[in-house]
């Protein structure tokens, strides 16, 4: 296969100069600046300086180029006064427009779109087992389509037509050969990210029957998710000011107020233009949030752009299967964030539940703590019961069914004390003793 250069130079220590594209119409400017913005925190994230932005309102991108003849000799020039070896657009490139821009380009200068840019950021984030096939399975499904020739230079064998001896036969292209081996790896990935998910479900079975509540974390990359998870559980993730600088699911047990334990899981962040093959290969960790009883939404309230970043975090939510989910939105960095659009939001929807945070000096943690009790403790009682010795099936379904279980066997009685939702309240309220 094709040899790839990364956006950062180990070797020689060296940080790639990138210019940024973006190519929008006269109804998306402020957008296109927003996203432009974020573009240069993913390429400096990756570890490239940017140091030019090129763009350009038209109708329809240039079919063969995106920006067209003349804002391709611009790009040139800009690289070329820049010293830039890397152009990256903020949109999804066909292999023939990577090939045209390069082309167009006298300097040796690579040209990625985002979706490249997102899939390099992740494979070099990814520390888990699970995590490095994810992306590599993401990477090499977005990859295979785009593999283009180069000529006879790709060709493995030269077939009948070149009469030279050992090149007669059919013959297979470099290319194809690359495709081949891609195919295989994809089924080979495949397979072994299906045991790991048949795992998981093994995992989420016993807490199922634990009866434990669970809580997905989940948000927009950066947000703070980690940094809430470290503060109430010591969980030692690490936690950055970058972009996805945790991929990898982590659970920990937390202990709310009132003494039911409750499982935080921290989730892999979202992102607007997330790769779709993104979202496939890591469809095993997103589940965590589908599953869940409750989802804590984290939103960077100092971002300029947090209704945006909402929005996305929603819409993929809802791809998902999760949109339905109750959720608790947490306005973190709210000691940084602008308190009138922090009242705005707040007052769009009464019904929504939301408490204000700053995850890393622990203001307002204990009142999200206690909201986020509330709504998983919604309908529910703390009971103690006494049941006849003959009721055994009774308390085997409090026991799988209930919360925060203890069981007493006396000579004549079988005395529980548990949390009981209005189900299970319904059905054996008759042998409570004491609420």
């Amino acid at each position: 296969m094709a040899e790839e250069r990364t956006l950062f130079d180990t070797e020689n220590n060296k940080e790639r100069r990138a210019v940024l594209c973006a190519v929008y119409d006269s109804d998306s400017e402020a957008e296109a600046s927003v996203s432009l913005d974020e573009l240069e925190r993913l390429a400096e994230t990756a570890g490239a300086v940017c140091s030019a932005r090129l763009t350009q309102m038209r109708d329809a991108p240039d079919r063969r180029t995106v920006i067209g003849s003349g804002k391709c000799a611009e790009l040139n020039e800009l690289c070329s006064t820049l010293e830039a070896d890397l152009v990256v657009f903020d949109t999804d490139l066909t292999p023939s427009q990577i090939k045209s821009l390069e082309d167009e380009i006298d300097r040796d200068v690579q040209v990625i779109d985002r979706s490249m840019l997102i899939l390099d950021i992740f494979a070099s984030h990814a520390r888990s087992a699970e995590g490095v096939l994810q992306v590599e399975l993401a990477q090499l499904k977005y990859t295979a389509p785009r593999l283009v020739g180069h000529g006879r230079e790709m060709s493995r064998l030269g077939g009948a037509a070149s009469g030279s001896i050992g090149s007669r036969g059919p013959g297979e292209t470099k290319l194809e050969l690359d495709r081949r081996r891609i195919r295989a790896r994809i089924a080979s990935l495949e397979t072994e990210l299906e045991k790991v998910a048949r795992s998981r479900a093994v995992i989420r079975r016993s807490r199922e029957r634990s009866g434990i509540k669970r809580c997905a974390i989940v948000g927009y990359t950066n947000a703070g998710k980690s940094t809430l998870l470290n503060r109430l559980t010591d969980a030692g993730i690490l936690a950055e000011d970058k972009l996805f600088a945790t991929l990898d699911t982590t659970t920990r047990k937390y202990t709310l107020p009132g003494g039911a334990d409750i499982l935080l899981t921290d989730t892999v962040g979202f992102i607007r233009k997330l790769p779709h093959h993104l979202i496939k290969a890591f469809r095993s960790t997103l589940e965590e949030a589908v599953y869940s009883d409750l989802l804590m939404i984290i939103i960077d309230a100092s971002d300029p752009a947090f209704s945006d970043h909402l929005s996305v975090t929603e819409n993929l939510l809802e791809e998902l299967g999760a949109g339905d989910k109750p959720k608790l939105y947490v306005l973190n960095k709210c000691d940084k964030a602008d308190s009138e659009a922090l009242n705005e939001l707040k007052k769009s929807d009464s019904n929504v539940h939301y408490a204000a945070i700053s995850a890393l000096t622990g203001e307002g943690v204990e009142d999200m703590i206690s909201a986020l009790e509330a709504m998983l403790m919604a309908g529910k009682r703390t009971v103690k019961l006494s049941l006849p010795q003959s009721a055994g099936a009774a308390v085997n379904e409090i026991y799988m069914s209930a919360e925060n279980v203890e069981i007493n066997y006396t000579a004549d009685s079988i005395e529980i004390k548990a949390v009981l939702d209005e189900r299970l309240y319904g059905k054996f309220g008759k042998y409570v003793t004491e609420e």
